[in-house]
């Protein structure tokens, strides 16, 4: 079927990115993939590129372009190389919805150049060591200095992708205790500086996949935080999480359907070369049977992330389609990839390969960002259930 989501503007963007992607990672990935991060000078050349800017408004120095749909096209093209972009992809994809929809003129103006230069990288730091999808347990604190200048912060994060390379994290930390009938208030948001006194990278975690993605442990130690680097206002943080959490499991759902496709070509290439008794493996009917199907559950994912893509851009997304794209195309791309792996034999076993990458890859998409069975208890939810 034709595949209308995307015009001619986009297609254009897409031959760019596929030929960066060919130049400037491809060559150096697995260098990349054994140091386990990418190297801090290669988000300059993102931000040359302008992927960092395309959603940042104009008179901050970016492109103004109110659409999902550029960073759905990278997402897609990146897997389809077979690579990793790092932490880019919280940069964009998880920090700048906060950025634009809570920080003040200020905060704008002393943020917004860096973040599209690639000079300020920012991360978010939510989850805690014990708490997992239980933000409203969090214990790190940042209680507000008596002249009210500053905030101290004490506490610790874990599994915070970026974590390394950060200039800038999002960190949420209780700045009041929470009430008896509501949990979830005294949550604020603070946009700290890594370069402060008492602010610690810990351990590199040593992932199962999304090994170039830098993934790592914060601790803070009466971190000192100016006032005028909270974001949005002060104990509504919970709130503000729950209204970004759509946009960041589309993402997630973009990335799983996108995974899928690559599996798919990826088997595709090897079968036809690999010659099994004297013929390609693609010639056998179990081969074609198999690729068949997955590539008819890869359109049925298409369908959805391009049914919640436009749904974003429209601003009619709800939480509970959200879960519902999230939990379809995760499920979709973990049956697709290891079915892609199996038509590689013994070799799809092997790192060497791309298909072995993102079959460990894929894995965390059915975990982060809310595992798949939060995902069922917000859809059962809103089925009145």
């Amino acid at each position: 079927m034709q595949r209308t989501l995307y015009n001619e503007d986009h297609e254009a963007f897409r031959k760019t990115v596929r030929s960066f992607l060919e130049s400037e990672v491809v060559p150096h990935h697995d260098e990349w993939y054994a140091a386990g991060l990418v190297p801090r000078e290669f988000y300059y050349k993102l931000g040359e590129l302008g992927i960092f800017g395309i959603e940042v408004p104009e008179e901050y120095g970016g492109a103004g372009i109110e659409s999902f749909k550029f960073e759905a096209i990278l997402v897609e093209e990146v897997h389809r190389a077979g690579v990793s972009l790092g932490g880019s992809g919280v940069h964009v994809g998880l920090c700048l919805p906060y950025l634009k929809k809570l920080a003040t003129e200020e905060q704008k103006q002393r943020w917004f150049p860096g973040f599209i230069a690639g000079e300020i990288m920012f991360a978010i730091a939510m989850t805690e060591p014990g708490t997992g999808s239980d933000l409203a347990g969090m214990k790190t604190t940042a209680k507000l200095s008596e002249d009210g200048t500053h905030y101290v912060l004490n506490g610790a994060k874990t599994f915070i992708t970026g974590g390394v390379h950060a200039d800038r994290v999002i960190v949420c930390a209780r700045t009041a205790a929470p009430r008896e009938d509501d949990r979830r208030f005294g949550i604020s948001l603070l946009v700290v500086d890594t370069k402060s006194q008492g602010y610690t990278v810990g351990r590199k975690l040593d992932k199962l996949g999304l090994r170039t993605s830098d993934t790592a442990e914060l601790s803070f130690t009466d971190v000192r935080v100016p006032v005028e680097d909270l974001l949005g206002e002060e104990h509504r943080g919970f709130s503000y999480l729950g209204q970004n959490l759509p946009q960041e499991r589309l993402s997630i759902a973009v990335g799983a359907y996108a995974q899928a496709a690559a599996a798919i070509r990826f088997a595709t290439e090897y079968t036809r070369q690999r010659n099994v008794f004297g013929k390609p493996v693609a010639s056998f009917q179990n081969t074609k049977f198999e690729l068949a199907a997955c590539q008819a559950e890869v359109d049925a994912a298409e369908a959805v992330s391009d049914r919640a893509i436009e749904a974003l851009d429209a601003g009619t997304l709800t939480a509970a389609d959200a879960a519902s794209a999230k939990l379809f195309c995760t499920e979709v791309a973990a049956r697709v990839i290891d079915r892609c792996l199996q038509l590689h034999g013994g070799y799809g076993f092997i790192n060497e390969y791309p298909i072995a990458r993102l079959y460990a890859d894929n894995r965390v998409n059915r975990i982060y960002g809310g595992t798949n069975e939060i995902m069922k208890t917000i859809i059962a939810k809103d089925m009145g259930l």
